[in-house]
């Protein structure tokens, strides 16, 4: 087969590994901080597809353009729930965060099914069968725009919390929680809009997913199980290390279903996971404790 086909397999999996890592980069931005795992992220992520696709279905609004306002719906929800429930079980013990997120993410699951049903819905955008051609690759545009939309987002958010004082705040809450309260900064209202954040960009990931796959409430664990090996697999609180995870794991994906069969995709999701443990157990770009 032309090295041609292989080229392009790979880069049409690489481009939705940007997805699943913009999709991680809030899980790793929520633990990084808050030292808390967002057991509801699947449900979180889907709960944004729905919500492109309600405005796509309602407004006609392009997936894309309804990332923004997606955002910001997550946004506030996740706001709420640091400060109304999440805040007071920082401190506790790791068991009882498991069953509270994992309490939330069963609500979120069942609102979707109650609301949607369990059948596929999805989102048809002008440009579906387009295709780019640039040198050998001829990639859909619908993946392409992903892709970049993904990039945007992420290089946005990396930005915010290298230069603006917000962001540089939020740093000094995850490396040093009991410094950042001496030296007079609101961690609990740090850690509300920090998970704010985590919820808007999961949010914008899923509006993203609308453009490559069907919408329906049954991809909420299997988003949340995806997103943790991603941070794993990059390094936990590592923002690069969740991107890069997320790229690792589409171009695995991609390629297993390509040279083997679709079914097997998980499969290697999950060798990956084990090599990266058995010969760097702190992931790819984390930092050994």
């Amino acid at each position: 087969m032309p090295f041609d086909y292989y080229l392009n397999i790979a880069a049409s999996g690489l481009l939705t590994g940007l997805v699943y890592g913009l999709a991680a980069l809030g899980l790793s931005v929520i633990f990084g901080v808050v030292r808390v795992v967002n057991f509801a992220h699947g449900e979180m992520m889907v709960a944004g597809m729905y919500g492109a696709v309600l405005l796509a279905s309602l407004l006609g609004l392009d997936p894309i353009l309804a990332a923004p306002v997606v955002a910001a719906v997550l946004f506030a929800f996740g706001w709420v729930l640091q400060r109304g429930l999440v805040n007071r079980f920082v401190e506790r013990p790791e068991h009882m965060q498991f069953i509270l997120l994992l309490g939330i993410a069963t609500i979120i699951l069942n609102a979707m099914l109650m609301l949607f049903g369990p059948d596929s819905r999805n989102v048809m955008v002008p440009y579906s069968f387009d295709t780019v051609e640039i040198g050998p690759l001829l990639l859909d545009a619908v993946r392409l725009r992903a892709g970049a939309g993904a990039i945007v987002v992420t290089v946005a958010l990396f930005a915010f919390f290298r230069f603006s004082r917000t962001g540089k705040a939020i740093r000094a809450c995850a490396d040093n929680p009991l410094g950042a309260r001496v030296v007079g900064l609101n961690i609990d209202g740090l850690y509300a809009l920090t998970f704010g954040i985590g919820a808007g960009v999961v949010g914008i990931a899923g509006a993203l997913m609308t453009l490559l796959v069907d919408s329906r409430p049954q991809l909420a664990p299997e988003y949340t199980l995806l997103s943790f090996i991603i941070v794993i697999v990059g390094g936990l609180g590592s923002l690069p290390g969740a991107l890069l995870g997320g790229m690792l794991i589409g171009f695995s994906e991609a390629m297993a279903g390509f040279l083997l069969d679709p079914s097997l995709k998980s499969l290697f999701s999950y060798g990956v996971l084990i090599v990266v443990l058995l010969l760097r157990p702190q992931g790819l770009l984390g930092k050994r404790s």
